[in-house]
Parts: C-alpha cells; sequence; structure tokens
C-alpha cells in the first residue's frame, strides 16, 4: 500500500460522463452490460445511498469495488459547483476537501473501471443536516502553518472534554497527514483521550514538508457531541538540534547535526521540586513571560526571559541570573532548567519549537500528556495507542535511532497558562 496517498490532503477532482439519476443508485450504462463473451464490468456500491437525508457534515463518499477500482468521481452541490476532494488510498471513500454544508443536497457520480476495460458507474444523490445543535468538542491543532519546525515536532490534537474510547476510531480517521518526502507515520492517543500524536518510526528528517488536516467539524463524536471545527496547516522540518540534560553532572548538552556544539551549566528542581525526566519536545518560546504560581503550595511571581515551555505543568528552560551561582553543582529551581541568561539567550536562537530535549537522573518520571510526550515511549508501544490498525510496514521497532534535531522557525498556538521556577 502506497502510504503517502492514504493521508493525502490536498485537493483533487476528477470528472466523469454524468448520468441520468437511477433508483437506489443509479443503474449501471447500458453499454458496460456484459455482452456474450465480454468480461463483466466491476461490481461498485456508492454511500449514502439515494435520497438519504440528514447526513453528517463530515460524510465522505463510500467506494466499495469488486473486480475493478474507482477511476473518477463528480461531486457537485445543489448548485451545479463541483466540490473537490480526493480519494483515501484503500478506496473505502472519497473525501470531500471541506466540510459539506448544511441541509445541502448533493450528487456524487462515481465510476469504477474493471481490469479488462469495462465500466460500471453509480450516482447517488443526498441531502445533509441542519446547522448541529449537540454540544461541541472543541479542538487544538498543535501545528502551525507556514513553520519551520524541530525534527522530534509531534503532530499533536488536543480535545476538551477529551474523546472517549469508543469514539476514537471515527475521530483518528477524521486526522490527515502528508509528508514529503514519504516518511510514514501512526497515530496514537494520550490514554486518557485528550491528546493524539503523529510521529514517524524516526525523527523527521530535516527538510520534509508536512500538511496535516484535522477533519472534524460536524463529525458525531459518540451519542451526544460533534466535531467543532475543519483545520489544515502546513509547515517545514528544519535542521537538527537536540537537548541532553544530565542531572549527574548538571550540565547540558547542545547537539547539532549530530555533534556536541556547546555545554551548559544547569541547575534543576530541587528536592521537594524536582524537574522531570524523560524525553520531551520544546512547544513554546517566549522572550519575557511571568511564572505565576499563586494558589499552589509554594506560591511566587517572577518575571523571566528566554523561556522555552517543556511540559504543561510549567517546566521550562530559562534564564536564571539568580541561581547562576548554583548552576552546575546544585538544584534550586521549582522544576525549571536554570541557565545563565547569557546561555538562555544563545539557546533561543539555536532551538526552534519540536526540539527533542533528554532529561535523565531526576527524580521523577515524565507522566503521559504532561507536554508532547511522544516520543517519551518506544515506537512498538507507542503504535498501541492507535485506535485504528497501524499498516503492517510501520509495526517493527526502528532498528537504527535518527539524530534528533530542530530549526528555526514559529510557534503553534498558545498554550495554557505559565507556571514554571
Amino acid at each position: 500500500m502506497d502510504l503517502r496517498r492514504r493521508f493525502a490532503l490536498l485537493a483533487v477532482t476528477v470528472a466523469a460522463t454524468p448520468l441520468a439519476l437511477g433508483g437506489c443508485t443509479a443503474e449501471e450504462r447500458s453499454a458496460d452490460r456484459p455482452a456474450q463473451g465480454r468480461a463483466a464490468p466491476p461490481e461498485l456500491t456508492v454511500t449514502p445511498t439515494d435520497r438519504t437525508r440528514n447526513v453528517p457534515l463530515s460524510a465522505e463518499v463510500g467506494t466499495a469495488v469488486r473486480g475493478g477500482r474507482v477511476t473518477a468521481v463528480r461531486f457537485t452541490d445543489d448548485r451545479g459547483a463541483e466540490v473537490r476532494g480526493e480519494p483515501r488510498e484503500d478506496g473505502s471513500s472519497w473525501v470531500p476537501a471541506a466540510p459539506l454544508k448544511p441541509e445541502r443536497t448533493y450528487t456524487a457520480e462515481v465510476t469504477a473501471t474493471g481490469d479488462s476495460g469495462a465500466t460500471t458507474t453509480r450516482r447517488t444523490t443526498f441531502t445533509t443536516m441542519p446547522a448541529p445543535t449537540k454540544p461541541a468538542v472543541t479542538s487544538t491543532l498543535y501545528f502551525a502553518g507556514n513553520r519551520t519546525y524541530g525534527t522530534a515536532m509531534p503532530v499533536t490534537v488536543a480535545f476538551d472534554p477529551p474523546i472517549p474510547k469508543e469514539a476514537r476510531d471515527d475521530v483518528q480517521r477524521r486526522l490527515f497527514v502528508k509528508t514529503d518526502p514519504p516518511q510514514p507515520g501512526a497515530w496514537s492517543w494520550v490514554s486518557d483521550g485528550s491528546q493524539v500524536y503523529y510521529r514517524a518510526p524516526d525523527f523527521w528528517r530535516p527538510g520534509t514538508t508536512i500538511t496535516v488536516r484535522a477533519g472534524l467539524a460536524g463529525l458525531p463524536i459518540g451519542k451526544d457531541q460533534v466535531g467543532d471545527d475543519d483545520r489544515t496547516a502546513t509547515s517545514k522540518i528544519g535542521r537538527q538540534v537536540a537537548l541532553e540534560i544530565d542531572n549527574a553532572s548538571k550540565q547540558m548538552s547542545v547537539v547539532r547535526d549530530g555533534k556536541v556544539v556547546r555545554r551548559i551549566p544547569v541547575s534543576l528542581g530541587k528536592p521537594s521540586t524536582p524537574t522531570s525526566s524523560g524525553k520531551m519536545v520544546i512547544m513554546e518560546k517566549h522572550q519575557q513571560t511571568t511564572f505565576d504560581t499563586r494558589g499552589s503550595a509554594d506560591p511566587y511571581v517572577v518575571d523571566v526571559e528566554d523561556a522555552q515551555r517543556l511540559t504543561w505543568g510549567g517546566e521550562f528552560i530559562h534564564g536564571a541570573p539568580w541561581s547562576e551561582g548554583d548552576q552546575g553543582s546544585t538544584n534550586v529551581s521549582h522544576g525549571c532548567t536554570n541557565v545563565s541568561a547569557a546561555a538562555a539567550d544563545w539557546l533561543m536562537g539555536v532551538t526552534q519549537v519540536g526540539d527533542l530535549v533528554t532529561v535523565k537522573g531526576t527524580e521523577v518520571e515524565l507522566t503521559e500528556g504532561n507536554g508532547w510526550t511522544a516520543w517519551n515511549v518506544s515506537w512498538d508501544q507507542f503504535v498501541k495507542g492507535s485506535a485504528l490498525p497501524v499498516p503492517s510496514g510501520l509495526r517493527p521497532s526502528p532498528t537504527t535511532p535518527a539524530h534528533p534535531g530542530a530549526v528555526a522557525g514559529g510557534s503553534p498556538a498558545p498554550a495554557p497558562s505559565v507556571s514554571g521556577g
């Protein structure tokens, strides 16, 4: 199976000659009926069935074929306008490039061609449901367009409220990723359903273009909710950069293209507020921000510069001139990675959102979902979190780890309120 097309997003429309409307689905062309000695045309079923009403706005045109493959789709609305889209690689459906409009009538004409060249065409007309009135699940795509991300950048979609297990397959089926050059990957859910990540077995290759679509607008989610919006973004992957932080030595190694380019003394979280050990990803960057932990057991308010978020819980790498005397020897922070003001400023020019940050040797392990934790498990463990079958070619563990990395570029959508220390 060519996985490049499985997650294809770019809009394509292919045309077929219009036919007169038939019964439940349009009947075969008379020229396609097998004559004596002529090969039988393929069997083709198209859904939704003809005259179906109240079809969800997220509907796709289902195409089931025996003895051939779909070779043409013409999809139009009730004003005669073409609806752009393209087929899934497995041939199970044709996916409109945007959500359908409420209370509109659409016509799909599908042609399948057999190996002998004989064709079958089916036509169906259906009407979409009114605008949904059920509560919408808020989705956030943490992958903005026209940015350059690090090589560990997972495509992340977050949900509020979380998606229940029984609805995750339907949601995941409406999440699409295309990479150029091709580097197939898989989706994996955080156990509580609050986030789902997409990554490849290895880190992204520098220069890769990634196109994402979270086509959730109008999607029925369980019995009582619907998806809120349809979001798309295209961005690129830049050069390889990674940060490796060792609590034993109190040093950060900055790795670029597989080579250590600088070592920086650090002060990590003190025993009562330890830094998490694990594989994290830089989530956002701030030249200046305020850490406000009022309401916590250890309340404080402090302005910091050159801060890079690693977790939702408020762990950052940031400049901490007040702890420079401790950096390289003693942990005194509230869980953040403290570096000197000069080092923090330098790091801001080297790192980017999507860089891998590995911390080892601290008192606590990184919690699943506390940040973009897609790399904190093995590939074999990661694919177990998919709600849909993972292609067999993606199941083996990678044998040769790629160098992690990152680049210059932008930041995804804002994260929750800032804390740190």
